[in-house]
């Protein structure tokens, strides 16, 4: 269960990544206010998995795939590049999460 808390916040964290592109220098109240709670949401649910998670595991996983995920979403929602180099770092990024989940 704490494995499955920790993925949902991390993808609460994309959210409120992206949605930090949305608000518009704060003058837009839905995306703001959606933002904002995907922040707290996210940081709650990484707060419940880590009683159960080692804290340095808990977190490097959480940003990693709050990393991946909104490197992602640049590259579908915001045209971002997507050459080589950048893939291949978004996949040891990825390669680092499973070895932190399988140690």
């Amino acid at each position: 269960m704490p494995w499955i808390l920790l993925l949902l916040a991390g993808l609460l964290e994309i959210g409120w990544a992206v949605g930090l592109k949305y608000v518009d220098g704060l003058s837009r109240p839905l995306p703001l206010v959606l933002t904002g709670a995907a922040m707290v949401g996210s940081v709650v649910l990484l707060g419940w998995a880590m009683r159960s998670l080692p804290l340095g595991t808990a977190y490097a996983v959480w940003t990693g795939i709050g990393t991946v995920g909104t490197a992602i979403a640049g590259i579908i929602l915001f045209a971002e590049p997507a050459d080589a180099l950048r893939l291949v770092c978004i996949a040891m990024i990825v390669a680092g999460i499973v070895g932190l989940k399988l140690a």
